[in-house]
């Protein structure tokens, strides 16, 4: 009868009439149940774990991970989709060979995509940070995809012991949990290379360091801020400055009592601003030229940060990569940067501030802002004047980011733990009024998470298939790059080196970049290259005179893997 009951998910073909929303509110009702009924014997537990600092730390890294690898067997290791992730990837088989940048190919042009310079160097234009990761997971594990779980982990754990510096154990160690099903198993920042977790782990360092060193004066917490603030630099360097204006507000009003300690601070960073010198004087072959303006200069991409018209492309350019400028140019909006689209861009992102937040702790975040109409009774470098510094640095790195006419959730990841923090704060005081909705809140919170996971373990399960539909994430590979995979498995079956000329279509949507190659290109098993046309081919098919040669047309459905011949019609697209 069981099995019977939850066969179906349409009305009329199960025995009680149910249809898929009414099995979804009855497994939340049955989850929050479950959970308070739970509640006496985990309450005293938890209570005892949350004063072991060490300990809270070391479950919020496990936890994380041990979550995500439970879904291997339905959501494998991700797949690299987007150009950026390719340039990351880049920059982590760069520093395998223990180098910042690769020397130019002679036949680069061939080789020319999105995010990567081919001259002076062949180099990734991303900063050291993410790919840093991505190299010590390669190395470690084989797999460059180890770097991200092993950031969310650290991210997770941060998370806590920033809280810490805030409230209360008890308080912490919820946010810390909060932490790990938002950012957790389910999460993009999981479940691709872009970065994100790297970036919000260095900002758990500096916004917890900063109370810790404001109430001790310590060298110890001044370099634990030193050394979030050198990650984020080599993160995202442009962020950074909106990070160093909020730990400047934060400090400002207790500056004399932490003068002492701030020369840790600068110790730790020094390094990494050398670090980044070091990388554009071996990329760009100038100290001050970072790789990212270089491509502005060369390509035209990314958009630049100016109330400017859009720069011109370089004019050695080939057609292909002419045609893509064009394309981004009609994908962002060609023209001068003006006060109303600015706002207008503003506004339009507010909406993708939600991926901070599970939806239950929107009510906790509203909570937060009323603690703001609290008389000024206490020390402005404590209480409600750091309430409003946390409000404050949001709205510079919102403002911020809005000068980039793109916008990606990493950008602001720093500040993911300050979402966290307005929540947690918020249900303090929540609790403070009832208690019980503080804990219903976060048994919400709980029950959201446990359901959609378990959907995702149990996915190739009907009940799993039918209410996946009504998903709120959707960053788990179950809508992995299934071309690509397809592509995969046909150069594996291959034997030798192989050689793949990549011919796009007239109508290619030019996000979706096949020709991506590793940092040693000769010595990699398959070289990707563009199709340029037969005779221009043949030169690259006379310097690889020992590889298989093999035509890719990615606008094929399903993309065609075949061998490459000369006569062939078609030519450069």
């Amino acid at each position: 009868m069981f099995q019977q009951l939850f066969s179906s998910f349409q009305p009329f073909e199960n025995p009680i009439g149910f249809g898929a929303s009414d099995f979804i509110e009855f497994a939340l009702a049955a989850l929050l149940v479950s959970l308070a009924l739970a509640r006496p014997v985990v309450q005293p537990w938890f209570r005892r774990l949350a004063e072991k600092t060490g300990w809270c730390m070391l479950v919020m890294a496990i936890l994380p991970v041990a979550l995500r690898l439970a879904l291997l067997r339905h959501h494998p290791i991700p797949l690299p989709d987007i150009y950026d992730e390719f340039g990351h990837l880049l920059v982590a088989d760069t520093l395998r060979h223990f180098r910042l940048a690769n020397p130019p190919h002679p036949m680069h042009r061939f080789f020319e995509t999105f995010f990567v310079l081919q001259e002076p160097t062949y180099s990734s234009i991303y900063p050291l940070g993410q790919g840093f990761v991505l190299a010590i997971g390669r190395m470690l594990f084989g797999y460059a995809w180890a770097g991200v779980v092993l950031s969310v982990a650290a991210f997770c754990s941060l998370s806590y012991w920033m809280l810490r510096g805030w409230t209360t154990p008890g308080w912490a160690l919820v946010g810390g949990l909060l932490t790990v099903f938002q950012f957790g198993a389910l999460n993009q920042w999981m479940n691709g290379y872009w970065g994100g977790a790297v970036t919000a782990a260095a900002g758990c360092l500096v916004f917890g360091a900063l109370p810790r060193l404001v109430e001790s004066g310590s060298a110890r917490d001044a370099a634990l801020l030193g050394l979030g603030l050198a990650i984020h630099l080599l993160t995202r360097p442009y962020e950074s400055i909106f990070l160093l204006i909020s730990v400047d507000l934060f400090l400002l009003p207790a500056f004399p009592g932490i003068v002492r300690a701030l020369p840790a601070t600068v110790l730790v960073v020094l390094p990494a601003l050398g670090i980044i010198l070091l990388q554009n004087k071996q990329v760009t072959g100038n100290w001050t030229t970072l790789p990212y303006t270089l491509s502005q200069y060369q390509y035209g991409v990314p958009a630049a940060l100016t109330f400017q018209p859009n720069p011109i492309p370089h004019r050695d350019l080939t057609p292909q990569q002419q045609l893509d400028y064009r394309m981004q140019l009609s994908f962002r909006g060609e023209g001068v940067e003006t006060l109303g689209s600015y706002l207008t861009r503003l506004e339009y992102r507010i909406r993708f501030y939600r991926f901070f937040l599970l939806a239950p702790l929107y009510l906790p975040v509203v909570v937060f802002l009323f603690t703001l109409r609290a008389p000024l009774e206490v020390p402005v470098w404590s209480g409600l004047y750091r309430f409003f510094w946390i409000l404050n640095t949001i709205l510079i790195f919102a403002l911020g980011v809005n000068f980039f006419p793109a916008f990606q959730f990493h950008y602001i990841a720093a500040i993911a733990c300050l979402f966290v923090l307005m929540a947690v704060i918020g249900l303090a005081r929540l609790s403070e009024w009832s208690g019980e909705a503080a804990r219903l809140i976060v048994l919400l919170c709980v029950a959201h998470f446990l359901f959609w996971y378990g959907l995702h373990l149990f996915e190739n399960q009907d009940f799993s298939l039918t209410m996946m539909q009504y998903e709120t994430w959707d960053s788990i590979n179950h809508r992995n790059p299934e071309r690509r995979l397809l592509v995969q498995q046909q150069l594996a079956e291959l034997q030798g080196k192989q050689l793949v000329f990549v011919r796009y279509s007239p109508r290619h949507i030019f996000q979706d970049e096949w020709v991506y190659n590793e940092a040693d290109i000769n010595s990699a098993r398959v070289v990707w290259a563009r199709d340029l046309g037969p005779a221009e081919n043949e030169q690259l098919r006379r310097y690889y005179p020992d590889r298989n040669v093999l035509l890719l047309e990615p606008d094929v459905r399903p993309p065609k893997l075949s061998p490459y011949s000369s006569e062939a019609d078609g030519g450069p697209q």
